[in-house]
């Protein structure tokens, strides 16, 4: 690992750091946290206490993993993404412990979109996308595509919702306001965009 003076990001003494790796400056990694060989990871990243990143992980800028997430090989994070506590990755459909899956082919990638959100202890089942700006709710089951945009909780996860860029959200049926910045959305098809200037 390289020292203190060398680096630009923060590493705790206890964090392992396999080189050659790629870490962006101002990001911090937190106690006990493992990142491996041939992960890349942005700038002014968080990752908080026992995150693990996997050879071939790439985590964009300002991407916040909060404690006990395992961010496994086939995972993207585009920039701006959440992952809450303890929420699960998942990337192989198959797994037995008898048979490895160890093969770059035995892996489903997962693609999470820039300014997604996913909530605590939610799971994302392999070879998903989740859209930009999405948010999934604590404890959802993702075993589908969730559009941009869109609010889902539930097992398996459903659309309940539509969410804001700033993180307020907008229920089914109600009229398309920010709860918290008071933005106007349009829904069209399954989509919303924002809403013409009055």
């Amino acid at each position: 690992m390289k020292s203190a003076a060398e680096r630009q990001y923060f590493a705790h003494p206890s964090a392992c750091i396999d080189e050659p790796c790629e870490i962006g400056a101002g990001t911090k990694i937190w106690h006990f946290c493992h990142v491996m060989a041939g992960a890349v990871i942005g700038r002014g990243c968080t990752l908080g206490q026992n995150v693990f990143v996997a050879s071939g992980v790439r985590i964009g800028n300002n991407v916040k993993i909060q404690n006990n997430v395992s961010v496994y090989e086939g995972v993207i994070l585009e920039d701006d993404v959440f992952c809450g506590p303890s929420m699960v990755f998942t990337n192989v459909s198959t797994p037995r412990s008898a048979v490895p899956r160890n093969r770059p082919e035995d892996y489903q990638g997962t693609l999470v979109r820039r300014g997604a959100s996913i909530g605590a202890n939610a799971t994302i089942v392999c070879g998903n996308t989740i859209g930009e700006y999405a948010f999934v709710g604590a404890g959802a089951v993702v075993t589908k595509d969730v559009p941009p945009r869109a609010l889902v909780f539930g097992n398996p996860a459903r659309l309940r919702g539509y969410a804001c860029e700033c993180g307020g959200t907008m229920p089914l049926g109600a009229p398309l306001r920010c709860t918290l910045c008071g933005q106007a959305w349009v829904e069209e098809g399954g989509t919303v965009r924002k809403a013409a200037p009055a």
